[in-house]
């Protein structure tokens, strides 16, 4: 069998969150904490940081990986959900950049765990982090950025004791889940919190601090929220901390722009960045760990990420975000609000799952008219929500637009009838990004 159709016999028998949503969902560590035994307990042989929250675990992580793997330092790091390649959720970032997984050790550990995997039958999720925990232990990493999958109390990932774990924001995402309020949610997320495990937590509102604060006491961790304890965030340029006052949070919309010289180039990093200072403060303080953070401002380059605030083409700029829920597509839509005086016209390429709470999303997107034009579509996963309900949800908000089947239609429209002076942005969800960035990495 070649690892084409391993891959595809692993998504066929293990369906993912990621492609069928509620039906790969299993809460609970009983049979991921059987795996990691199966495997001679890989999460207790490496050094790592835990990453959990609504929006910004993937930045975060990145800018975490980048900082600390430029010490002669070899560092693991697992994401999701990827892109275009499944290896993409593991890779090993170093001096000199990251390496995906290869595909001889997806296979590897495919087959050598292919009994266990017949008769626990655990998730695509559980799966996927137990290979990732294999990996960095035979690869012998120095540290290891681990990015929750969904929620943190019962996500597979979170049989781990991490130098600290972080929390990076609580957004109403995922409530059949996670719960309805954002109370329920930061609860969830909270559970990575471990006994004596100091904590970082990079927003909170009214509803999540008297959380965070009662379950860090509970368990005797040191607790420093990033938003009220440091106006400051990392400087691309030489790595110094520096005064930014005034967080995303807090600023008029579209005003809290991100600091020159990254690669991340979304205002919404600004707080990011102000998270992952915190960390190293502590992973420094706590446990004598540097970090070059020079190699901030190249932290997509250095660990892959892609789709968040990213350009893919000019002449007219073409931009994709994976923003996907109302707390993330917030400040997205924000940002277009900000750049929009840039550009004679943009057309905004959109399109969700199902399961987006589009009444939440609708009020605060920009409204079609002079110089806007949306595309309403649909992306390639059996979760996207039909153009036509998308189309007929949005408009009683007013927001109305051509309706086009897939997303490279709709790219191959906008192309069309944009000008080298325009905008064409997509968005909406990470598949209609990863539909788009398929189409970009064809060309």
């Amino acid at each position: 069998m070649t690892y084409e159709e391993k891959i595809e016999k692993l998504f066929l028998r293990t369906p993912s969150f990621q492609n069928v949503g509620a039906a790969a969902y299993k809460p609970g560590l009983d049979t991921m904490l059987e795996f990691d035994a199966l495997l001679g307990h890989p999460s207790r042989h490496m050094r790592c940081i835990h990453v959990a929250g609504t929006n910004g675990k993937g930045s975060v992580s990145s800018f975490l990986a980048a900082t600390l793997s430029g010490k002669g330092r070899r560092v693991g790091l697992y994401t999701s959900p990827h892109l275009t390649d499944f290896r993409e959720r593991i890779k090993i970032v170093s001096g000199g950049g990251f390496e995906l997984i290869g595909r001889e050790a997806v296979e590897e550990f495919l087959d050598a765990c292919e009994g266990f995997i017949e008769s626990r039958r655990p998730s695509f999720f559980e799966i996927t982090t137990a290979m990732a925990f294999w990996y960095f232990a035979a690869a012998g990493v120095d540290l290891a950025v681990v990015e929750c999958g969904l929620g943190g109390r019962l996500d597979s990932t979170n049989i781990i004791t991490p130098l600290v774990s972080i929390i990076t924001n609580i957004g109403l995402e995922h409530t059949a889940y996670l719960g309805d309020t954002l109370e329920q949610i930061a609860f969830e997320k909270a559970g990575i919190i471990k006994s004596g495990v100091p904590a970082v937590v990079g927003e909170t509102v009214p509803q999540t601090r008297p959380v965070f604060e009662r379950i860090a006491a509970e368990r005797g961790s040191e607790l420093v929220f990033a938003q009220e304890t440091r106006a400051c965030c990392l400087c691309p340029g030489d790595g110094t901390i520096s005064d930014v006052s005034g967080s995303d949070s807090t600023a008029a919309p579209g005003k809290a722009e991100a600091p020159a010289g990254l690669d991340l180039t979304g205002n919404y990093q600004r707080q990011n960045l102000a998270t992952v200072a915190a960390a190293l403060d502590i992973l420094h303080s706590k446990y004598g760990i540097e970090a070059d953070t020079s190699r901030i401002g190249r932290a997509a380059r250095l660990t892959g990420l892609r789709g968040r605030w990213e350009k893919v083409g000019s002449s007219p700029d073409i931009i994709c975000d994976i923003g996907h829920n109302a707390h993330g597509l917030r400040r997205v839509f924000e940002q277009l609000c900000a750049v929009a005086p840039q550009y004679h016209h943009i057309y905004i390429i959109f399109g969700v799952v199902s399961d987006k709470d589009v009444d939440a999303i609708a009020p605060m997107m920009l409204k079609p008219g002079d110089g806007v034009s949306y595309i309403f579509t649909q992306p390639s996963t059996q979760r996207a929500m039909p153009v036509a309900e998308l189309a007929a949800r949005m408009a009683p908000y007013g927001i109305s637009g051509i309706q086009v089947p897939t997303v490279a239609e709709a790219l191959a429209l906008a192309k069309k009838e944009a000008a080298a002076e325009d905008l064409i942005f997509i968005g909406g969800s990470n598949f209609t990004v990863s539909d788009a960035v398929a189409d970009f990495n064809d060309e």
